[in-house]
């Protein structure tokens, strides 16, 4: 069994993680709590499930006091495409293409089983198909990271 990273989550890389409204995440999480929400590629079915529960839940999220905040795999203007198709215009995004965010924070690449097995399978079904989420090629990034979610608050 893949054993997780261990996080080496630090100042310097919360600081050089920018947004899209070039803050970033280090001053972010002093100003309020931020919900750091790793996405997989665009493609992905279980993403786009991701990004419209995510958008029925903000508004109440956001309520809290707590800052949404998106972590991706491709570039700006290809993530705000989605995130307006998903009801999530506006959102506050980090573009990652090299997944060293991902690494940072001990997200591990899927094996085969998580990404291939016969639960993925049904789940995928049910999501993409059932639940109308669709599926998807391929896009932008990489197919094997696995997503995450993550609270900062006060660095």
């Amino acid at each position: 069994m893949q054993q997780p990273n261990h996080p080496s989550i630090s100042q310097e890389l919360l600081a050089s993680m920018r947004t899209n409204t070039e803050n970033d995440l280090w001053q972010m999480s002093f100003q309020h709590p931020v919900l750091l929400i790793f996405l997989r590629h665009f493609g992905c079915t279980f993403c786009r499930e991701a990004l419209s529960d995510i958008a029925k839940s903000r508004a109440s999220i956001e309520m809290t006091g707590t800052r949404v905040v998106f972590v991706h795999m491709t570039d700006n203007k290809t993530a705000e495409r989605y995130f307006q198709r998903y009801g999530l215009s506006g959102a506050v995004h980090v573009s990652d293409p090299a997944c060293k965010f991902y690494e940072s924070f001990g997200l591990v690449k899927g094996n085969f089983t998580q990404l291939f097995g016969l639960q993925s399978w049904i789940r995928g079904f049910q999501a993409g198909v059932i639940n109308g989420h669709g599926v998807g090629h391929k896009q932008i990034g990489d197919g094997f990271q696995m997503p995450g979610v993550f609270v900062l608050h006060d660095g």
